[in-house]
């Protein structure tokens, strides 16, 4: 029986609940009993959230994808090319880019702006080839929300959804509150289609926003005083790298674009990108005021995804982009990591779906879950190579989802010689290949956990945590056996741990996963049976 806060805290609401209904007066009670469940935008108000629903924590798996106007710049690239992947800040280096931190530049021309003039024109020719240009010519054509969805589904993810909006300012919706959307440029509201689809196939609906760090994306815009006013909404107001914070109409046009998507498509989970630390504390507390108290409108748990100082782990899910701790965490949190580069390149390169599953495996065990990015071509279609991640992924976890889905942490998160160095951000930048020696633990329950090898084993294996001579696992085993086989496995456990003989046949070409179910553990009463043996 695993004890959850959120459980804690639904009986402390329903027992205030219940003193409310039996103080109020009829016609009252209702109106005073909804104030009551309502957040304030206030710390204390805030860290009362239940912030790690049980649909999240069950979940482990998800999907977003890049994609959009800046997905057109990548094309034709060379074998070896390198661009940086924030073109609509890059792609103005004529002269060089500050960089956003130190303020340094070279004054040599940037890969994305020598790329940029060779398919489009000279960006720094703003009305005729600035990052409008790509908005203006964004062609969605091959997007299919029955197809995305299929193929999320086929992936095993058990939520998904659109980058809504990234630091490009520009909306994957029928937007209102700013005139760049995808209905006015591409014709189609893809966070419509795409909520549809996604809730057809009964996963949870995800949508990110990056768009914080648009007031630093768009700075390098304004350095040749090109951009027209009338397309500061756009570009935001005129300003330079230095001004880190960003305005008030800022602020107010970041709230708008969020509240409306919030309003028309009551998303499950919002994430995060950096930056937003970097705005007022005031717009992050009445955001997620807002978002909980909506949550609570619509009957549903949903959940805040961030990175950085943002929030507090007392009010949403900590983020790791590429990364991940190098140990268990007793709050929920969650990877964003793609097989590539975040979004569509014609030269691209994709890790193996071997590499995708160890490293799901690895977050798992370690309390946390995975959300993999999906790269579409410039026109919406999703590249084969890509596909056939997705169904890899999937055809796995059809085999080994018991020990994924709806599992929490065991007492320790895994044993072998294969560790991260560290833990964090982009961590993912180091290569891992783990061993048959390296494994990974999940529970279901007390008496039901899972022994994830992370290589096709070449011998016996050897769990060494179980040895009899530790005091990690004191309840006797009472079977071992292998997802997705019905061979009858030759195991015992001693001194060196559970030793399994190797099976004849593996049911998948990745990582394995062997169910042991233990003795649940009881104790003597006065009189009773054990202490009749005792």
């Amino acid at each position: 029986m695993i004890l959850r806060k959120s459980l804690k805290k639904v009986y402390m609401v329903g027992v205030a609940g219940t003193l409310l209904l039996a103080s109020c007066g009829q016609g009252t009670c209702d109106k005073k009993a909804e104030a009551e469940t309502k957040f304030t935008p206030d710390w204390e108000s805030l860290n009362t959230v239940n912030q790690v629903p049980e649909w999240f924590e069950d979940a482990k798996f998800g999907i977003y994808a890049h994609w959009g106007p800046v997905s057109q710049a990548f094309v034709d690239m060379k074998p070896k090319q390198h661009m940086a992947g924030w073109h609509g800040m890059m792609m103005y280096g004529k002269n060089g880019v500050p960089n956003w931190s130190t303020g340094k530049n070279n004054g040599k021309p940037t890969s994305n702006y020598l790329h940029h003039t060779e398919l489009f024109g000279d960006p720094t020719e703003e009305e005729k080839y600035g990052y409008k240009y790509l908005i203006e010519n964004f062609d969605p054509s091959g997007f299919d929300a029955v197809e995305w969805a299929e193929l999320f589904e086929k992936s095993g993810a058990k939520f998904s959804g659109p980058v809504a909006m990234h630091h490009d300012n520009f909306a994957m919706w029928d937007s209102k509150a700013t005139r760049w959307n995808s209905v006015n440029y591409g014709g189609i509201d893809v966070s419509k289609e795409l909520k549809t689809e996604i809730e057809k196939r009964d996963m949870k609906f995800l949508a990110s926003f990056h768009h914080a760090f648009t007031w630093m994306y768009y700075a390098p815009s304004h350095m040749y005083g090109k951009v027209d006013p009338k397309d500061y909404d756009l570009y935001t107001n005129k300003h330079t790298m230095d001004d880190k914070m960003p305005d008030a109409e800022f602020h107010e046009q970041w709230w708008a674009k969020l509240k409306e998507y919030i309003d028309v498509y009551q998303p499950d989970c919002l994430w995060f990108d950096w930056w937003l630390e970097n705005m007022t504390e005031e717009c992050r507390k009445e955001f997620l005021a807002y978002y909980y108290n909506k949550g609570i409108e619509w009957n549903k748990d949903v959940a805040v995804l961030f990175k950085e100082t943002t929030f507090t782990e007392e009010t949403a899910i900590r983020d790791y982009e590429r990364g991940r701790p190098n140990q268990m965490k007793e709050q929920a949190w969650i990877t964003d990591t793609s097989p590539g580069a975040w979004f569509y390149r014609s030269n691209a390169k994709f890790v193996s779906t071997n590499e995708l599953v160890d490293i799901l495996v690895d977050i798992v065990s370690k309390n946390g879950s995975m959300l993999l990015n999906v790269p579409p071509n410039p026109d919406g279609t999703i590249p084969q190579e890509m596909k056939d991640l997705l169904i890899g992924m999937g055809d796995w976890l059809k085999v080994n989802g018991d020990a994924i889905y709806k599992t929490r942490p065991w007492t320790i998160f895994g044993e072998g010689p294969t560790r991260l160095p560290a833990g964090g951000h982009k961590i993912e930048r180091k290569k891992i290949v783990y061993q048959d020696t390296d494994i990974r633990f999940t529970k279901k329950s007390d008496t039901e956990m899972y022994a994830i090898i992370m290589d096709s084993p070449k011998k016996d294996i050897v769990i060494k945590t179980f040895s009899t001579d530790l005091g990690v696992v004191n309840n006797p085993i009472q079977n071992v056996s292998l997802l997705g086989s019905d061979e009858k496995l030759e195991w015992e456990r001693n001194s060196k741990g559970l030793v399994i003989k190797a099976p004849k046949n593996l049911p998948t070409q990745h990582a394995h996963s062997f169910k042991i179910t233990f003795e649940g553990y009881r104790e003597a009463d006065i009189g009773g049976e054990i202490e009749q043996n005792l």
